[in-house]
């Protein structure tokens, strides 16, 4: 396959970013996307160090940050469970387009993602 065909087909495939306000939240919601099979695989990576802006003040705060792998036509069912397991008024859920992959992770990713029915 070439490096053409492998970002054909890496197009059908998102990298979702996701913030939670601990490592037990982030792992109840990696732990449910897999079940459902609304993501393919997710890593959770422990004390980020999150500056932000929110309601007209600068916060910080320690949080896990999940990085998703799933398809792009799964990204608003996914986004909608996040939403309903995570505990923030207005959650991180931001998608960003995979450009390029190894073709067999690809095609394990859109395997293990259910179809949109």
């Amino acid at each position: 396959m070439t490096d053409v065909e492998e970002s054909r087909n890496a197009a059908a495939n998102v990298v979702v970013l996701v913030t939670a306000p601990s490592p037990e939240k982030a792992q109840e919601i990696a732990r449910t996307l897999v079940e459902e099979r609304l993501a393919a695989c997710v890593n959770t990576i422990g004390a980020v160090r999150s500056t932000y802006r929110w309601e007209e003040k600068v916060q910080d705060d320690v949080e896990s940050l999940l990085v998703i792998k799933t398809r792009t036509e799964a990204f608003e069912r996914l986004r909608a469970r996040v939403l309903s397991l995570h505990p923030y008024q207005c959650p991180e859920v931001i998608a960003l387009p995979i450009v390029l992959g190894h073709a067999p992770y690809l095609e394990w990713l859109g395997a293990s993602v259910g179809r949109v029915s």
